[in-house]
């Protein structure tokens, strides 16, 4: 009988451990002969960063074994979880960090394992990068997202002197920012807006409030907006397409785009869910971000340096001056929507 119960709480305590055990972490690929690579998201349920980690899990099949953390928007479960990963052994780490500022923290870690870091969409600044030789970033060019969005705006009111609806010729606009702070946001506000200044057209800023990239945060903000300004608002700028889906949430509830109440919208990142707007005619356009390459490209150089080979070896990717791989963005509006579709395939 000793024994029995002895084994009912060998299984109860094996049971426990398995229930408290993070739900953060996820694994994919169980060759053990395979390298193992660390990968950690910022936040897992973000539009954006879900199509870069499908896209890092479609190129690492067969190839290495992933270790996945969702850092839930904290910095500090984040370093943890990078701490988690140097123990269990990976080759190679790649952080999309929660807090970029955080960067020296994560590359000393780095370092006293002696690790490669391969940094993606949330960059170092220039004195964390130049810190480590075992250091790269992949993503973007932050302003040419914000000059791109610009022209897409300025191009779609030279078309549509209609939205120009109290006759001034200046553009009377309202935005929703990223999380403050980050290059993206910063780059996409101030970019967006002097470009459609630098095309002659004259603005005037209603409303400029953080939606923190999210959808909800978006319609909340679109819907206050509304209350206070009404028609007065000519045209949404967003920083991202889960924001631009909030507004657009709103701006349904609001009667918009019902006989010929029309608000222009545009975005960043050409989501599939932004792109069915822009095919029904609700969204004036986006800016591809481009997800499968930045993933792609993120596993590429993590898996060479894994391998312990340069980081662009094999591939088709280029480093600038500062050590990054830059995905190039691209204007996206119904006349070339198979661009973006393709992108998300």
């Amino acid at each position: 009988m000793k024994k029995v119960l002895a084994l009912l709480l060998a299984f109860s305590l094996v049971f426990s451990l398995a229930a408290c055990s993070s739900k953060t972490e996820t694994s994919s690929g169980s060759d053990s002969e395979l390298p193992k690579i660390g990968v950690t998201i910022y936040k897992f349920d973000d539009n954006f960063m879900s199509f870069v980690r499908r896209a890092i899990e479609t190129k690492a099949q067969g190839k290495a074994e992933l270790i996945l953390n969702d850092s839930q928007n904290n910095q500090a479960t984040q370093n943890e979880q990078v701490d988690m990963m140097i123990a269990k052994g990976v080759k190679a780490l790649a952080i999309n960090l929660v807090d970029p500022q955080a960067a020296p923290t994560i590359i000393s870690k780095a370092k006293q394992a002696d690790l490669p870091v391969i940094f993606f969409n949330k960059e170092p600044s220039e004195e964390a990068m130049a810190s480590y030789d075992k250091v790269w970033y992949v993503g973007t060019t932050s302003s040419e997202s914000g000059v791109i969005q610009g022209k897409l705006i300025a191009d779609a009111w030279k078309e549509h002197p209609e939205w120009d609806k109290n006759g001034d010729g200046k553009i009377q606009y309202v935005l929703l920012k990223g999380e403050p702070g980050h290059p993206d946001a910063e780059a996409r506000t101030k970019y967006s807006v002097e470009t459609v200044v630098a095309e002659g057209i004259e603005v005037e800023q209603l409303e400029l409030q953080t939606g923190m990239w999210d959808t909800v945060k978006g319609k909340e903000l679109m819907d206050a907006w509304l209350s206070k300004h009404g028609d007065a608002i000519e045209f949404v700028i967003a920083n991202n397409d889960a924001m631009a889906l909030g507004a657009l949430q709103s701006l349904k509830a609001n009667g918009y785009f019902e006989g010929d109440k029309f608000m222009p919208v545009v975005g960043v990142d050409a989501i599939p869910d932004a792109l069915e707007q822009i095919k029904d005619g609700l969204m004036v356009g986006t800016v591809l971000n481009d997800a499968k390459n930045q993933g792609g490209a993120t596993f590429d150089l993590a898996f060479n340096v894994a391998n312990g080979k340069d980081p662009l070896a094999g591939t088709e990717w280029k480093l600038d001056d500062k050590k990054a791989v830059r995905v190039p963005y691209i204007a996206i509006t119904q006349d070339n929507i198979e661009v973006a579709e393709e992108a998300y395939k």
